[in-house]
């Protein structure tokens, strides 16, 4: 893999340079919780105050989750409010694949925003050691050369890039090693947002997706989309992928989904270009490697919607935003989400099976219902649990039953399967500005054709 992928970039004095006006950014509104604190409770997750993961509300979000039909539900999701300090707010959405991919996406749901504050609280301590230099008019050591110089807010923007980037690294080196999760052909989709006063931070891998409900000149409410869908189909995927010797080419009977195949077997079919484990593929193109986006937020915003595949291959972002910002509550828009794809899928496409559906909205105000309205809405003011939710019953000891990884026959008209938008993403990150197809209102079959044919015989001579 080391091969196919190389990323240029400064060096760590280079790319974030101490600055007092940078310290004072991350200081602002600091609670007496640390990143430390954070560190400290990883063996007591359940615990930590103002972090859900299961169908619920926040002080700003609600989440929710509904199992599909494929097998178990292997969507998770998570917010997590004073994140690292008050204002900061870690939003999550998590797809997994393949025979262990409820496990991957749980894994990676707990683990992977407890690596990105230790980045974060790494690059703190560093700081405080340099911050007496500059505070205390030793100003030599913090004189930059002018072609260098950077505003503070780009250094903290270089600074969450810099944490995202090594934290999902990190995070499939833990699942490669891990001794008890087998993820050489099951993997997770990640769409992970970090919301820091106006700024709106963006990791992601896979096709989750993140939107903005935001208002235009005319106080109508728009749909901006903020994360790309990473799949095969994209030209500087495939061609990465081929760079490596990976396949990337569609089935018959479903033209429209490229998918990525071994060189020397059709197995296993991924249906996206990058994602934590699904390491059968990791030599071959497939990366775990970040997309890294940064928006400044204004009044005009109004909510974020991340979720899962399901959601997005029946209804399109429009749609998405229509149904959130109409929710008779803040509450209840989550769950309102869900229903309304589950209706679309039996009313699209009745023979299909459908897929999981996982929702985080975070409302950008940071204001929410009072707690009678959203009991009406049949919530409980701490997590909820649903009996459909496929997380009622969560474990990470792999004895639930196993998802079904038969191919989906999809009907399809031939309408549908021609309906391609372009979308134009705002985003900052990339060396192209460029508009990227989606497919929109297609419906999606399995994340996996098939497992890999492999085993772990010796061939018979």
């Amino acid at each position: 893999m080391g091969g196919c992928v190389s990323i240029s970039s400064k060096s760590e004095e280079e790319r974030i340079s101490p600055s007092c006006l940078l310290i004072d950014m991350f200081r602002h509104k600091r609670s007496r919780r640390t990143f430390s604190d954070n560190a400290t409770t990883l063996q007591h997750l359940s615990s930590i105050p103002n972090r859900i993961f299961t169908n619920g509300r926040s002080r700003s979000s609600c989440i929710f989750t509904q199992q599909g039909r494929k097998g178990i539900n292997q969507d998770a999701m998570i917010v997590w409010e004073d994140f690292m300090e008050e204002e900061v707010i870690f939003c999550g959405v998590f797809d997994g694949h393949g025979p262990h991919g409820h496990m991957v996406a749980r894994k990676v749901r707990d683990t992977l925003p407890l690596k990105l504050s230790t980045f974060l609280n790494s690059f703190e301590s560093k700081q405080n050691g340099s911050s007496a230099n500059c505070c205390n008019g030793n100003i030599k050591s913090d004189v930059v050369d002018p072609e260098k110089n950077i505003s503070a807010e780009e250094k903290v923007e270089s600074l969450w890039r810099e944490a995202f980037l090594k934290s999902y690294k990190a995070m499939d080196k833990e699942l490669r090693s891990h001794p008890n999760l087998d993820c050489f052909c099951s993997g997770s989709t990640a769409v992970t947002v970090a919301k820091q006063g106006s700024n709106l931070f963006m990791g992601y891998i896979g096709d989750s997706r993140a939107i903005l409900g935001s208002k235009d000149s005319n106080d109508s409410m728009v749909a901006i989309q903020l994360t790309i869908d990473l799949k095969p189909d994209l030209p500087r995927e495939a061609e990465r992928i081929k760079r490596c010797k990976g396949r990337v080419f569609a089935l018959q009977d479903e033209p429209e989904v490229q998918r990525v195949w071994l060189p020397f077997d059709d197995a296993p079919g991924l249906a996206m270009a990058r994602a934590f484990g699904d390491f059968c593929l990791k030599e071959y193109g497939v990366i775990s490697i970040p997309e890294f986006s940064h928006r400044v937020l204004t009044d005009k915003d109004k909510f974020v919607v991340l979720a899962s595949d399901g959601v997005w291959d029946v209804l399109s972002n429009e749609e998405v935003v229509e149904i959130v910002s109409s929710a008779p509550t803040r509450s209840s828009a989550a769950r309102i989400l869900v229903d309304s794809a589950a209706r679309e899928w039996k009313a699209k496409y009745p023979t299909s099976k459908m897929d999981d559906c996982a929702v985080v909205c975070l409302f950008l105000d940071g204001k929410m219902d009072s707690e009678s309205d959203y009991e009406e809405q049949c919530f409980s003011s701490a997590t909820v649990q649903s009996n459909h939710s496929g997380n009622a019953l969560e474990s990470d000891d792999g004895q639930n039953s196993e998802p079904c990884l038969l191919r989906n026959f999809t009907v399809r008209s031939s309408e549908e399967s021609d309906q391609y938008n372009r979308v134009h993403l705002d985003i900052k990150d990339g060396a192209e500005d460029q508009n990227w197809s989606g497919l929109e209102g297609v419906t999606r079959v399995n994340s996996l054709v098939q497992l890999p044919r492999f085993s772990e015989e010796k061939p018979r001579p």
